[in-house]
């Protein structure tokens, strides 16, 4: 596949029929009506039609349940579905073909260079990412389908500005799972046109699952893989259900047999690890696992107790590690329901990365995920995450020492494990916030931000992987600390005026080129960390404001 060049069209695709649309309204590049077809067009309406209720519905509930949260009704283990916790018997569907060694997982975007990185490094299972590692413009939405489309069929190529040849050599690739955006996000570069005739931006998910499944799902059967998903954000069992629903009509639709698409779910909001029994349960017929996604976890804990006093505020990011109290009853508790249930528990991503140009940095990253990584193995992880191919061996030699000949350690039932909602909830590390994590949080958001509106998902900063995850924590931690009334351990006033001095110091200090966009960004942070109001997500409003195309 090559970059695109032709001019874009503007003339709007949609469906014949009555009733029911999707109409396109994005620009049509070259290439994009070979994902855009007509068939395609016709699922996502049919997912839309069906769905889009729904999922509305389940965005409502979070509303409810996050107010509960901040008005003092802390999360507890539902009594209305103990039957199905205290129900021994029922398990999950498992691994499908080529899951069932999950020991290195790399991830990473869907742009045919970094498509064909993560085909040719080593790692077990690609997450092919359209969520956080993503920026999603339009471009990036559909041509990272593009990239998917023809890496299954062994065809893609890419060659850099620079005239560097990109290809598959690999004789084994890793598995893909894909990830769609999570519920809460739209593509407003297609509008939904209900039987009323009222017009919605269409769902980042359906649009996601919908494209991939519908083009990929019979070539990866055929090539002895299976339609294979991550999904992110999930807050509550009847969310899975959601999803597991739209498993079940999709394949039905193609005509493949019930359970073939596989499904691993990312715990990574504080509702979730209330409730994951009952989200292996509502997908016991298309599940493959749990994730432990520690950054969106942590960002849900500081979203969910912003407001609820000084004992829910959280020090420095750096200080909050896999080791404090609530992260580790939260991966404890998921490797133990996991292996109860026959599910795959699979750890997270260190943010640690490799300099190639810098020894020092790279034995500091592989001395920290080496940790990192014994740590989960030990814990009795099937498998886990990260995000440079050079930390692939790092991590499989820590998985190897474990599994040896085997594939995963569910047979760890963990029966020593028992965490109370306390634990899940305790939230004391004893660590100041310092003046430099402040300037650290406003410094890594505004420049992850910046690369964000140019397109990039998934940004080095400072030896660091950031993606929207680990910017959701450095901004909200800033609201946090200024709506708390804290203060740095040497006395300081964390203040909307002092985290402004912090922003012109940024913007005063990085490198500026014509083109960048650090001055959106900067407006951006402020919006989402310096106002009265809280936005639930940081890329909603810019992605309305910065990304969306006439």
């Amino acid at each position: 596949m090559t970059t695109p060049t032709a001019p874009p069209t503007t003339a709007p695709i949609q469906t014949t029929q009555q009733g029911p649309a999707i109409t396109v309204t994005g620009p049509l590049r070259e290439h994009y009506d070979e994902i855009l077809t007509p068939e395609a067009i016709a699922f996502l309406t049919e997912l839309h039609h069906r769905f889009a209720s729904r999922r509305h519905d389940r965005l409502a509930d979070r509303l409810r349940r996050h107010f509960e949260i901040g008005t003092g009704h802390d999360p507890r283990f539902r009594d209305d579905t103990r039957h199905i916790r205290d129900d021994a018997a029922w398990r999950v569907a498992g691994a499908g073909p080529g899951l069932e060694d999950r020991r290195v997982e790399i991830t990473g975007p869907t742009d045919p260079k970094m498509t064909i990185n993560a085909l040719n490094s080593g790692a077990r299972v690609w997450l092919a990412d359209q969520e956080d590692a993503t920026s999603p413009t339009w471009r990036n939405v559909i041509e990272g389908q593009l990239s998917l489309r023809d890496a299954i069929r062994g065809t893609l190529s890419f060659t850099s500005p620079e005239g560097k040849e990109y290809r598959v050599t690999a004789e084994r690739t890793p598995t893909i799972v894909m990830r769609p955006r999570g519920w809460h996000l739209p593509e407003k570069h297609l509008q939904f046109i209900d039987r009323a005739g009222r017009r919605t931006a269409a769902s980042g998910s359906l649009v996601d699952f919908g494209l991939y499944f519908l083009h990929n799902a019979e070539e990866l059967i055929a090539n002895g893989r299976g339609p294979y998903f991550y999904l992110a954000k999930l807050e509550s069992s009847e969310e899975a259900k959601l999803w597991d629903d739209v498993f079940s009509f999709s394949e039905e639709y193609v005509g493949i047999p019930h359970g073939t698409i596989r499904a691993t779910v990312l715990i990574e909001t504080l509702p979730a690890a209330f409730e994951m029994d009952e989200i292996l349960y509502e997908l016991r017929d298309h599940c493959a696992g749990l994730n432990a996604g520690r950054w969106d976890y942590i960002f849900s804990i500081i979203k969910n107790y912003r407001g609820r006093g000084a004992r829910f505020v959280l020090p420095d990011r750096s200080e909050v590690t896999m080791t404090v109290p609530f992260m580790r009853a939260y991966t404890e508790l998921l490797v133990q329901t996991c292996h109860k249930r026959g599910a795959y528990a699979i750890g997270g991503m260190s943010a640690f990365i490799p300099n190639r140009r810098d020894p020092e940095v790279t034995a500091r990253a592989i001395e920290k995920v080496t940790a990192d990584k014994r740590r989960e193995a030990g814990d009795g992880f099937d498998g886990t995450w990260v995000a440079h191919p050079d930390l692939i061996p790092t991590a499989q030699a820590e998985f190897d020492a474990v599994l040896g000949d085997g594939t995963n350690q569910i047979d760890r039932s963990r029966p020593e494990v028992s965490v109370t909602a306390a634990q899940l909830l305790d939230l004391h590390i004893g660590r100041p916030i310092t003046g430099q994590g402040v300037r650290d949080n406003v410094s890594v958001a505004i420049r992850y931000l910046e690369a964000w509106l140019r397109g990039l998902g998934a940004v080095a900063i400072d030896n660091l992987m950031e993606d929207a995850a680990t910017a959701e924590i450095s901004r909200s931690q800033v609201w946090q600390w200024i709506h708390q009334d804290r203060t740095t351990e040497d006395g300081t006033p964390i203040t909307a005026e002092y985290v402004e001095g912090l922003i012109g110091e940024v913007l005063d200090t990085v490198d500026r080129t014509d083109g960048d966009r650090f001055d959106d960004a900067a407006s951006v942070f402020r919006d989402v960390a310096l106002k009265e109001d809280f936005p639930a997500f940081l890329t909603l409003g810019a992605y309305s404001r910065f990304l969306v195309e006439d």
